[in-house]
C-alpha cells in the first residue's frame, strides 16, 4: 500500500450495471501537506482486446458495433469499427479473447500472442485492459459471429484489407483506443507486409 495516501472511505453510487464509487482519501502533498481528495471510481472489470490478422490475404478482422457513451459525445452514428473485445469475467486474459473472439467474429482461434496491457483511463476507470493480436485463416471460421442475443450484442463482422484499415486510421474513420493501438503495433511489427 501506498505511505502517500490514508483514512480511504468508499460509498457505493451505483450498482445498476457495474459499481460506481465515490471514494474519498487524504493524500501525501510533495510539499508535506495532507489533503482530502475525492474521485468517483468506476469499477467494469479488466477487459481484452484482439487485433486477427491474416498475412496470406493481407486482411483484418475487425467488429461494427453501436455505443451510446459515443453518440452521446458528437460520434453522430454511435457506430465505433474495433477490434472483438470483451470483459474477463472470470476468466484470465487469454481465454476471454479467445472467448470473444468466437462470440463476436465466428472465429475459433487455438493460439493468440499478448502484447500489451494498459490502464484504460486511470483518471475514472480502474479497468485494465489486455491487448492481443491472434493470426486467422478462412477455416477457423465456425460461425457468422456478431455477439450473443442474451448480451444484446448486434455486431457487424469487417474483413478489411489492412491498408485500407491503415487508411481509415489516418483519416480518422478508426476512432477506438484499442482498435489504434493494435493497428499501430501491426504497423510497427509489420505483422502484415
Amino acid at each position: 500500500m501506498s505511505n502517500k495516501i490514508k483514512n480511504i472511505q468508499k460509498a457505493l453510487l451505483s450498482d445498476n450495471y457495474y459499481i460506481l464509487n465515490k471514494v474519498s482519501f487524504d493524500y501525501l502533498m510533495k510539499d508535506g501537506r495532507w489533503v482530502n481528495t475525492m474521485r468517483e471510481v468506476y469499477d467494469r472489470g479488466d477487459g481484452a482486446g484482439i487485433l486477427l490478422y491474416n498475412k496470406e490475404k493481407k486482411t483484418v478482422i475487425l467488429t461494427k458495433q453501436f455505443r451510446m457513451p459515443t453518440f452521446m459525445n458528437d460520434n453522430e452514428d454511435g457506430f465505433l469499427v474495433e477490434v472483438a473485445a470483451g470483459m474477463l469475467d472470470k476468466d484470465n486474459p487469454e481465454e476471454c479473447i479467445i472467448r470473444e473472439t468466437e462470440e463476436e467474429t465466428g472465429y475459433r482461434l487455438k493460439k493468440v500472442k499478448k502484447v500489451y496491457e494498459s490502464y484504460s483511463s486511470p483518471g475514472v476507470l480502474t479497468e485494465k485492459m489486455h491487448f492481443f493480436v491472434g493470426e486467422y485463416t478462412d477455416n477457423m471460421k465456425v460461425h457468422e459471429g456478431g455477439g450473443l442475443d442474451n448480451e444484446q450484442e448486434d455486431i457487424e463482422v469487417l474483413e478489411m484489407p489492412f491498408n485500407e484499415v491503415v487508411d481509415k486510421l489516418h483519416n480518422g474513420e478508426i476512432v477506438d483506443t484499442r482498435t489504434i493501438v493494435l493497428i499501430q503495433y501491426a504497423i510497427i511489427h509489420k505483422l502484415i507486409e
